[in-house]
């Protein structure tokens, strides 16, 4: 009978939209700093004083947002299930990618905050001005592997973006049956 209720849920819950889109937005411009501020010069004093510390600020947001969301998603009774007129590969795909992406997105910030509490020559994370404690040991030796996760995840993240925009495209553009557009329970 639940499963019957759940299925004719159009849309996800205006708090669940409005932190999909705030935290799209945030990730993506995580993703644009992360990969621009790594690409300059350690000379350039803008890098450090003003790149780091707010990529790490809107980091630490982002990972709480997306706990709240988790935290929302568990609560929520009546969520959109994905649509039976979709082929079977794809709703299997779908929850593989969006469950990996929310795997990646509590693991991508926690490994830049154990890159940042490990490296000998780091002040710590700074969440908009407060200071949060290091709760790992300096171990340049283990900044390395943390640095080397924060960025291959990253990387792994964009990746699983990308699918999920274009497979929330495919379904609104390309696909004959109306039903299958997902992106409007989004909307």
């Amino acid at each position: 009978m639940n499963a019957i209720k759940q299925a004719t849920v159009d849309r996800y819950p205006a708090s669940l939209r409005v932190l999909h889109w705030v935290r799209a937005v945030l990730i993506a411009g995580l993703l644009w700093a992360g990969w621009y501020m790594t690409g300059m010069d350690d000379e350039v004093a803008s890098k450090y004083e003003l790149y780091y510390p707010w990529h790490k600020s809107f980091g630490v947001l982002a990972f709480l947002l997306v706990l709240v969301q988790i935290a929302l998603r568990l609560r929520s009774p009546r969520l959109p299930l994905p649509p039976e007129t979709l082929a079977a590969h794809e709703r299997f795909l779908s929850r593989l990618v969006q469950r990996a992406m929310y795997v990646l997105i509590v693991a991508v910030p926690l490994m830049g905050y154990s890159m940042s509490s490990t490296y000998t020559m780091s002040d710590g994370v700074f969440f908009f001005g407060v200071n949060l404690p290091e709760l790992l040991p300096k171990n340049d030796d283990w900044f390395v592997v943390f640095q080397w996760l924060h960025k291959v995840l990253a990387y792994t993240l964009l990746g699983l973006i990308v699918l999920h925009v274009a497979g929330a495209l495919k379904h609104r553009v390309l696909d004959r049956d109306p039903r299958n557009d997902v992106l409007r329970r989004m909307l």
